[in-house]
């Protein structure tokens, strides 16, 4: 049985940094993922990297401020997500996947989720 487990949120301060981590139980993945899904709106992709960590995809609002990396010897996936703002603000829940197609949709195995809070 496949499971994701994340790790690592919690309550910072505007311009502070934090590392997500996630641990999928079970199997190694072509595709991982974070997402993220703020009070009153709807889930957002965040970032994804493929198994050979060669390429990795983020979304605009957190290109050059979040990385996303891989250890496949760990099945884990990490966020480090620096320059934190209050509208990063939200769960952060990751996903995986095999069909390599489009990184930024369609997941499969998804995470219960960490809250991550950055007030102003």
């Amino acid at each position: 049985q496949v499971q994701l487990v994340e790790s690592g949120g919690g309550l910072v301060q505007a311009g502070d940094s934090l590392r997500l981590s996630c641990v999928a139980s079970g199997r190694t993945f072509s595709v991982m993922g974070w997402f993220r899904q703020a009070p009153g709106k709807e889930r957002e992709f965040v970032a994804a990297i493929l198994s050979s960590s060669r390429y990795t995809y983020y979304a605009d609002s957190v290109k050059g401020r979040f990385t996303i990396s891989r250890d496949n010897a760990k099945n884990t996936v990490y966020l480090q997500m620096n320059s934190l703002k209050p509208e990063d603000t939200a769960v952060y829940h990751c996903a995986a996947k095999n069909d390599i197609r489009v990184p930024t949709l369609n997941y499969d195995y998804w995470g219960q989720g960490t809250q991550v809070t950055v007030s102003s």
